[in-house]
């Protein structure tokens, strides 16, 4: 089901009160914790919320997804459209799991994921 642009913002936002939550909860369970400290702890909230947008941003363009099947990268023959599939990706903010189109082509016996 489609969500809608309110429903993903409310939801990116609770995440986002959550991880400030467990920051404030270290800072007052953290006894005199130094600026170096402080600030791997935000990096690491941030780090995990970036991630969480990027999710979302992704799933948008999932649902956008056209469902053409590509031609196969390597033969240029027709491909199998083999629905959505879980995929981890590594961005330059982290590590996010995003759900994107798989192709087959049985005449290379390979799959891919477009564009590339």
């Amino acid at each position: 089901m489609k969500r809608t642009r309110e429903q993903m913002k409310a939801e990116l936002m609770k995440k986002v009160a959550a991880e400030f939550d467990r920051l404030l909860e270290w800072g007052e369970q953290t006894d005199k914790p130094n600026l170096t400290q402080i600030e791997n702890e935000i990096l690491a909230r941030r780090k995990k919320v970036g991630e969480e947008m990027i999710e979302a941003i992704l799933s948008v363009q999932t649902e956008r997804d056209p469902h053409e099947a590509p031609a196969c990268p390597g033969c240029g023959g027709m491909s199998q459209d083999k629905g959505l599939q879980i995929q981890q990706v590594e961005t330059r903010i982290g590590t996010v799991s995003i759900q994107r189109r798989y192709y087959y082509c049985p005449e290379c016996r390979v799959g891919f994921f477009p564009p590339g």
